[in-house]
Order: C-alpha cells, then structure tokens, then sequence
C-alpha cells in the first residue's frame, strides 16, 4: 500500500494563489494514479483535480478548471496541486489520494474510487 500526506494549506485572500504538495510513501509511486478532493463544511466530499499513474492525462472539475493544476513528480514521490485565482467557495480540507494503476480508468473519479487517503490540508480563502 502507499501513505500519502498534504501540506501546504493555509489562510490566503482571494485571488491569491497556494501550492499543495502530497508526498508518498510506501509502493512504487508510479504505479498509482493521484487526486485531490476538497470537502467543505456540511458538504459532501469532491472531485477537485486527477492526473494518470503515467502522468498522461490530467483531469478537473468544472470550478476549478482554468485556475488549478495538478502535476506529480515520480522522482521525488510527490503530486501537486497548484491553485490560483483562488475563491471563498474554493475553502475547504484538500485531501489527496492514490489508486493502483490497474484502478486508474475511471474519470472523473468519485471517492470511491480512490483506495488510499491523507489526512488532509486545511484552505480558507477570505473575501
């Protein structure tokens, strides 16, 4: 299995801009597809950003399209999620996630879909 743990959150104004990081640990990084959801109080668990075990293809949701970018360093056992122009709706705990590449096909993926998960990173954007 693999252990995974964000840092990088915190309080920022809108428009402004923050780097998530997600270090791994454990299996061969590679072999794993990561994702970045976000909850917000009262609210169910979301989609956010996705990339492929290959780094191949990268998936968004919708609100976010256009301002985050999710990218991964094999080398280095990371995934990053680099968000600007970033809004009070965009505050939440960012959590990220990994899948075996064998479960890697599914997009856009659900929670479900997603085996191993951190702890989570809080960001608040005020307005």
């Amino acid at each position: 299995q693999v252990q995974v743990v964000e840092s990088g959150g915190g309080l920022v104004q809108a428009g402004d801009s923050l780097r998530l990081s997600c270090a791994a640990s454990g299996r061969t990084f590679s072999n794993y597809g990561m994702g970045w959801f976000r909850q917000a109080p009262g609210k169910e668990r979301e989609f956010v950003a996705a990339i492929r075990w290959n780094g191949g293809s990268t998936y968004y949701a919708d609100s976010v399209k256009g301002r985050f970018t999710i990218s991964r360093d094999n080398a280095k056992n990371a995934v990053y999620l680099q968000m600007n122009q970033l809004k009070p709706e965009d505050t939440a705990v960012y959590y990220c996630a990994a899948r075996s590449r064998s479960s890697d096909y599914r997009f856009p993926p659900g929670p479900t879909d997603y085996t191993y998960w951190g702890q989570g990173t809080q960001v608040t954007v005020s307005s």
